[in-house]
């Protein structure tokens, strides 16, 4: 596995723990479908959130948040759709969250900061 994957998945572990801390279960990682990726889908008190991580090594300057631009926003928001109508029988409610990891540069990166955003965005703002 390359560095580059060893720090999304680092990030995407730290922030699976964050969501169960706070009571929330992980019902799904990685969901792909052609043109698009959610990282995690998490359950909690009938809301169904779809979380894009963000995991970028310490001292870079660009910010996860802006790698989240219309176009990937659009993506996540298709490939939640379809994880919607193949998995849940009835209206759900959804929301778009977004975290921002920060990890050492180490082979094995360890986790430095995390910012978490709740509803970051919603299906209509592609």
């Amino acid at each position: 596995m390359s560095v580059r994957s060893e720090r999304g998945k680092a990030g995407e572990e730290y922030v699976c723990a964050y969501l169960e801390k706070r009571g929330w279960r992980i019902e799904a990682r990685n969901y792909r479908i052609r043109g698009g990726e959610i990282d995690i889908v998490a359950v909690k008190n009938g809301i169904l959130a779809f979380a894009e991580v963000k995991t970028r090594k310490f001292g870079s300057l660009d910010e996860g948040m802006n790698a989240v631009d219309s176009a990937k926003r659009g993506a996540l928001i298709r490939a939640a759709q379809r994880y919607i109508e193949k998995t849940q029988p009835g209206d759900v409610q959804i929301r778009f969250d977004v975290a921002e990891v920060t990890v050492t540069t180490e082979e094995i990166p360890r986790v430095l900061d995390m910012k978490y955003y709740e509803d970051a965005f919603d299906a209509f703002s592609v």
